[in-house]
């Protein structure tokens, strides 16, 4: 700052205020000193000034995912209606495994953010601990947690496979399968399957055509996988409800590798309503869950914990079916 104020020909106070937006310092001269500033490569370092005021300006956010585009969309609107009032993110990611996020947690934690946003509601007990003692606004998305931690900006994962089990229903299928929802690090995957059992049983129909896919890494590879052992041990299947579009992309691949009609055959749903679904042939029906609206939802309720704490309320996402020609016969 010394350096910045030596060749700007003015005091160093002045340089803190130009950078600080204090009215008392005129326009031409805090364009002189941001001129001067960008020659030299300079860079304000609010660390002691953040000391002071004890803000750190950066919310925190962990998701489990940096290839998902429903994460990446939502992390986009969240990060655009945050930056317009001048909070940036500070992102981890966890790579669906919890372990991680308690250590990312503990990281942030120690960087004191104004606000703490987590991909989902399971966590494990020290993340729980550590996220109700943390003293900011804590908030769980992409889920609807029955013992929420703070504020939540989601659905319920289980609920929305009632709208895939009445369509595929409605569309004269009975013997469904799911696909999904088995590996521990993806609790919303379980929460697919468990409501996939419940809406079966509200039906009257069996729910034992379950088959795993494995973690969510390689989506599309497992589902070409879990495709062929559903067709091993139930090929009188006909119709198939996929944890993810990316999922049932593969299944739908392996479909037409064995020369398997789909929807004439066997019906495939997913969930996402990623760009693939509707690109594909059949193009997929599929789940919106709204990833845009989850993100900037999740940004409006920080702001309001962040000036008027009493009246932030959370935001219940509707996710929407979008049916397409793999179910429609």
């Amino acid at each position: 700052m010394k350096d910045v104020a030596r060749a700007a020909g003015v005091s160093v106070m002045t340089v803190s205020r130009a950078f600080k937006e204090d009215a008392s310092v005129g326009k031409d001269t805090r364009e002189n000193i941001q001129r001067t500033a960008e020659k030299l490569g300079y860079v304000f370092d609010s660390t002691a000034a953040n000391l002071r005021t004890q803000r750190s300006d950066f919310i925190a956010v962990t998701i489990p995912s940096l290839n998902n585009a429903n994460f990446a969309a939502t992390v986009v609107a969240l990060t655009n209606k945050l930056s317009q009032e001048g909070y940036q993110v500070l992102l981890g990611h966890s790579n669906y495994d919890m372990e991680r996020e308690e250590q990312l947690i503990a990281q942030f934690l120690r960087r004191r953010p104004e606000a703490i946003i987590v991909t989902g509601g399971r966590h494990t007990d020290r993340a729980r601990a550590m996220l109700s003692g943390a003293g900011v606004p804590v908030i769980e998305t992409w889920d609807n947690p029955p013992d929420p931690i703070g504020h939540v900006v989601g659905f319920s994962n289980a609920d929305t496979m009632q709208l895939l089990v009445d369509h595929l229903v409605a569309q004269g299928r009975k013997r469904i399968a799911f696909m999904g929802g088995d590996s521990e690090s993806d609790s919303r995957g379980q929460d697919r399957r468990s409501g996939f059992l419940a809406a079966m049983q509200g039906h009257r129909l069996q729910a034992n055509r379950l088959v795993g896919s494995g973690a969510p890494q390689d989506p599309m590879g497992k589902g070409v996988v879990a495709m062929g052992t559903l067709l091993e041990q139930f090929p009188d299947t006909d119709a198939v409800i996929c944890v993810s579009d990316l999922v049932g992309f593969g299944a739908l691949s392996e479909c037409q590798r064995r020369g398997i009609k789909v929807p004439d055959q066997i019906a495939l749903a997913g969930f996402g309503a990623y760009d693939i679904s509707e690109v594909c042939v059949p193009a997929m029906t599929t789940i919106d869950p709204k990833p845009l609206e989850i993100g900037e939802g999740t940004a409006d309720l920080v702001l309001e914990l962040l000036k008027s704490p009493d009246t932030a309320r959370n935001r219940m996402i509707t996710p929407v079916l979008k049916p397409a020609q793999s179910t429609l016969s």
